[in-house]
């Protein structure tokens, strides 16, 4: 049975000037996402991409309810299926964890309990949000590990995870977050620990499963090679807020903010039309300056101007994209691509 392609105007998620500040009550606060703002429709894969400490990961923390309730100030919302996420408690937080939502984070081994057997904390999902009974959730758990390309998943349900290998507990944390069908998935980083084979396997495995089920999925990488194959929107981060957004298509034809280009002139070809050495992003995340006084990405820009350092620019249309194409520069690149930054 083929699922009907869902209407371009249903929304599945929708996230709206979400803050997230750390720190507080007599220590300086550090914003980590500045008013980040993002759609996620039925069956469509959204990438969450830029550098470590660009704001990725807190952003799936908030929107999924896991930052600690002390130190830190979540404002925005997160309105899934009609509801914001943000303003749940905890209790109906873990009613819609799991069996809504759910998410695989970047380290398998430090996400599973490394004392309990795979088959049973597999089982746990299922009887906490399906009501089965332990020897039905069990069942039911190896033919997950069966769907997620897991070889003898009858004997794998009795072993616990430093028995696996790496791939296996990634496949393992994906059969856990496949349990409940959850209509939204997020991916943290899934295939950072994992050898380029077996991240083949496990981002083939994510892109089935959007297309079978109509799942939506965010991804959330540094890598543009995972974009370019799995993505349909890439939103691109830097310094806590959004600075391009388009079409995976748009973004690697026509890249106009000079980060955005910077990020896929570090990229190796295969083709052999790059012969010259890699261009690399000059200083790292931290040389940056408040968004308050100008653009963060300014001290490693090099098409910065004077205004970029007094002034933040707005995020908005490129006047000569045909489509639905955002950014928040000053001094973008030509519209037909420019030099990396």
């Amino acid at each position: 049975m083929t699922t009907a392609a869902p209407a371009k105007t249903e929304t599945l998620l929708a996230v709206r000037d979400l803050v997230v500040e750390f720190g507080g009550r007599g220590r300086p606060t550090f914003r980590a996402v500045d008013g980040v703002s993002f759609d996620v429709r039925p069956g469509q894969t959204v990438g969450l991409v830029g550098e470590s400490g660009c704001g990725k990961s807190v952003t799936s923390l908030a929107i999924m309810g896991l930052l600690p309730k002390r130190g830190n100030k979540v404002a925005g919302s997160a309105t899934y299926d009609g509801t914001d996420l943000l303003t749940l408690d905890d209790r109906e937080m873990r009613d819609h964890r799991g069996r809504d939502i759910a998410m695989i984070f970047q380290d398998p081994l430090s996400s599973l309990n490394p004392v309990v057997s795979i088959g049973v904390q597999v089982a746990e999902v299922l009887q906490r949000h399906r009501g089965m009974k332990k020897s039905t959730a069990i069942a039911e758990s190896r033919d997950l590990l069966d769907q997620v390309g897991i070889p003898d998943p009858a004997r794998r349900l009795k072993e616990y995870p430093h028995q696996l290998s790496g791939g296996m507990r990634q496949r393992a944390l994906i059969a856990m977050a496949l349990a409940c069908k959850p209509r939204l998935l997020i991916a943290d980083e899934p295939t950072t620990a994992l050898d380029v084979t077996i991240q083949a396997q496990i981002l083939n495995l994510l892109k089935e499963l959007v297309v079978d089920s109509g799942t939506a999925l965010i991804m959330i990488t540094h890598d543009l090679g995972v974009v370019a194959g799995l993505c349909d929107e890439v939103n691109v981060l830097y310094g806590g807020r959004i600075v391009e957004t388009a079409s995976r298509h748009e973004v690697f034809a026509r890249p106009r903010h000079p980060y955005t280009t910077g990020l896929l002139g570090s990229i190796p070809r295969l083709d052999g039309s790059r012969s010259e050495q890699l261009a690399a992003i000059p200083g790292s995340v931290a040389d940056n300056i408040p968004w308050t006084s100008g653009c963060a990405f300014a001290p490693r820009c090099s098409r910065a101007l004077e205004v970029c350092r007094s002034e933040a620019p707005p995020l908005e249309q490129d006047p000569t994209a045909m489509e639905e194409h955002t950014l928040r520069c000053h001094n973008p690149n030509p519209a037909e691509g420019g030099e990396p930054a």
